[in-house]
């Protein structure tokens, strides 16, 4: 059978066992409209079979009279039934009709294909058919999420790798190594720019001398802890570093040492000395 969309007139072509005797709730493939569609109309009831008539009683054998004997004036002849007509025989029934192919009607016809047939029990009352859809819905694939997180991770994870290799590990990070230790309350250490003498030797060789003093200004004696000589590059990158133990470790009120020291093999990259207490 054929039906149409009330909304928008697309037909369809379905098979009426599809649809049945007593209808049902179908939906628009185009528009998403749903209606009622009733059941094929299948014409008169057909009447049922005539109830053959029931046999006739089977009648009493007549006796034959004997030769010369008189007849019986209290006999009563029997009676005589007629054959009754046989039951007319209805004709076979015509074969049924092959059932039509839909998909040939719809390719010559050029109708859109049948839409799928829903229970009543399928549709969902809170939803509209009115309701707007998206044309292309976006279809989650969490292994390529993952990929893309990944991937970005790793870009984020070089690239802060690249800035402390390049700039160093910055001031304010809470795990980032202080190059120094504090200030020693009491102590002033004095390192002059002018007193620092870099040179290159005759065998090619990188020479640096580094001469200054540490003076105890407090009133009592202070202990003395380990000098730092920290050599940076034109980008303030360390690249050489050494000890220098004190010539005094204890110092008294007032009291001034002079300390001496100088290194070779240094980095040609080394532009300038930076000097401190060896932290704890």
């Amino acid at each position: 059978m054929i039906i149409s969309c009330p909304a928008c007139a697309t037909r369809y072509v379905v098979p009426e066992s599809a649809i049945g005797v007593d209808g049902r709730t179908v939906r628009c493939a185009k528009c998403r409209h749903s209606w009622f569609q009733d059941g094929p109309d299948l014409g008169p009831a057909p009447q049922p079979a005539p109830v053959p008539a029931p046999p006739p009683p089977q009648s009493a054998p007549e006796v034959a009279p004997v030769a010369g004997a008189a007849p019986d004036p209290n006999s009563v002849p029997p009676a005589s039934f007629s054959e009754p007509a046989a039951p007319p025989v209805e004709a076979d029934p015509q074969p049924p009709a092959p059932a039509p192919d839909y998909a040939a009607v719809s390719r010559q016809s050029g109708e859109v294909p049948p839409p799928p047939v829903y229970r009543d029990n399928d549709f969902d009352d809170d939803h509209s058919s009115f309701a707007h859809e998206p044309l292309l819905k976006p279809r989650r694939n969490p292994a390529r999420m993952w990929t893309i997180a990944a991937a970005l991770f790793a870009v984020v994870a070089i690239g802060a790798i690249g800035a402390t290799a390049w700039y160093g590990l910055p001031g304010w990070m809470p795990f980032a190594r202080q190059t120094f230790a504090e200030d020693q309350p009491g102590l002033v250490m004095e390192f002059p720019t002018k007193r620092q003498e870099r040179r290159k030797l005759p065998n090619g060789t990188e020479y640096f001398g580094a001469s200054g003093t540490i003076t105890n200004v407090g009133r009592s004696a202070r202990s003395v802890p380990t000098i730092l000589i920290v050599l940076r590059d034109s980008r303030d990158r360390i690249v050489y570093s050494w000890e220098v133990p004190p010539p005094k470790r204890v110092l008294a009120p007032g009291e001034t040492i002079s300390v001496n020291e100088a290194v070779t093999d240094i980095p040609a990259s080394a532009r300038w000395a930076e000097f401190g207490w060896k932290p704890a």
